[in-house]
C-alpha cells in the first residue's frame, strides 16, 4: 500500500493537467468545481521561420475548466466536464478541448461528447513532458485524445481499469472503436493493453482502414519513474510502428524528465527525436520550465521551449 501511495504521488507531480480546482458550489448532492491555468510560453526553432516570421514564436495560452457532478440516487449519478483553451494575441483562437456529460453507475461510467479515446490512459504513460513528447503514439486517428462524437465507457474494478469507446464521426466512413485495459500492481508496476480499429479520412482521398495495438508499461519507485509505450498497426495496408520511452526524477521542488519518440510508416521514419526538460515548482500553484528537443530527421530542426505556468 505504501508503494502504491508513493506511485500515485509522483505521477500526480508529473501530470501536465492542473490538479487544482475551487469548489464553487456543493450542496443538495450537487458539486461544481472551477479550475484552469495561465501559461506564458515561447518556442525557438528554425521550424518557425518564414518570409515574414522569425525563429521566435509565442505559444502562450490559458485554460478554464468546469467540472460538475450530482447524485441522483444511491446507485446512479451524473457528471459533466467543459474545458476551453484560449491562445494569446489579437487574433487569438478559442478551442474546446473537452465537452462531455454522462452517468455514473455501480458498474462504471457512461459518457458522450468530446473526450479522450480509450487508448489515452495508455499513451499517458509516456506523454509526460510540459514541452514536447507524445509524437509517436498516434498511428491512427482512433487512438487520439479529445475526439468529438465519442461514446465512452470506463470501469474500475480494484486494480483493473477498463475502457471502451466508439467514435461516430460527422464525416462519412470515418468511425472507429477501441478497447483498453490497465492493471496496477502494488509494487509500483502498471501495465496496459489496447486495440483500436476503424476507418479514417485521408486528405483528398477516400477513407482507409486503420488498426492499432498498444502495449504500455510503467514502473515507479521512490522519486523515479520509467515507462514505455510500444505500438503497431496497419493503415491502408501499410505497416506502421512506434515506440516511446520516458523517464522522470523528482528532487525536492525540481522534476527532471526526458522522452524518446520513434515512429515509422511503410518503412519511412516519420518521428525520431529526444526531448529533455526541467521543471521547478515554486509552490503547488506556480512553476517554471524549459525543454529542448533534439530532432534526428533531416528536414526537422531542433526546438527550445520555455514557460511560466500558474494553476488555479
Amino acid at each position: 500500500m505504501k508503494k502504491l501511495l508513493l506511485s500515485t504521488a509522483i505521477l500526480s507531480s508529473l501530470a501536465s493537467t492542473s490538479l487544482f480546482a475551487a469548489t464553487v458550489y456543493d450542496q443538495d448532492n450537487t458539486q461544481l468545481k472551477v479550475g484552469g491555468r495561465a501559461e506564458a510560453r515561447a518556442n525557438i526553432s528554425d521550424n518557425n521561420e518564414t518570409i515574414d516570421n522569425s525563429s521566435f514564436k509565442d505559444k502562450s495560452r490559458a485554460r478554464i475548466n468546469l467540472k460538475g457532478k450530482t447524485k441522483i440516487n444511491e446507485s446512479l449519478g451524473a457528471f459533466g466536464t467543459y474545458e476551453v483553451e484560449i491562445g494569446s494575441g489579437k487574433n487569438n483562437t478559442v478551442n474546446t478541448r473537452y465537452l462531455f456529460a454522462g452517468l455514473s453507475t455501480t458498474v462504471g461510467n457512461f459518457s458522450y461528447g468530446q473526450q479522450d479515446s480509450a487508448q489515452v490512459m495508455l499513451t499517458d504513460y509516456t506523454d509526460i513532458l510540459a514541452t514536447f513528447g507524445g509524437d509517436a503514439a498516434d498511428l491512427t486517428t482512433g487512438n487520439q485524445d479529445k475526439r468529438e462524437n465519442n461514446f465512452l465507457y470506463s470501469g474500475e474494478f480494484d486494480a483493473l481499469t477498463v475502457q471502451a469507446n466508439y467514435i461516430a464521426s460527422n464525416e462519412k466512413d470515418d468511425d472507429s472503436f477501441g478497447i483498453s485495459g490497465m492493471y496496477a500492481l502494488p509494487m509500483g508496476l502498471d501495465f496496459g493493453l489496447g486495440y483500436t480499429s476503424g476507418q479514417q479520412a485521408s486528405a483528398g482521398l477516400n477513407s482507409v482502414d486503420a488498426d492499432q495495438i498498444n502495449l504500455a508499461i510503467r514502473y515507479t519507485v521512490n522519486a523515479f519513474m520509467v515507462s514505455g509505450l510500444f505500438t503497431t498497426g496497419e493503415i491502408d495496408n501499410k505497416d506502421a510502428n512506434g515506440y516511446e520511452l520516458a523517464a522522470a526524477y523528482k528532487l525536492d521542488q525540481w522534476v527532471f524528465q526526458g522522452v524518446y519518440n520513434f515512429q515509422d510508416v511503410d518503412s519511412t521514419d516519420t518521428e525520431n527525436n529526444v526531448a529533455i526538460e526541467a521543471i521547478y515548482k515554486l509552490n503547488k500553484s506556480f512553476r517554471t520550465y524549459a525543454g529542448y528537443k533534439f530532432e534526428q530527421i533531416d528536414n526537422k530542426d531542433d526546438q527550445l521551449q520555455f514557460g511560466l505556468r500558474y494553476d488555479f
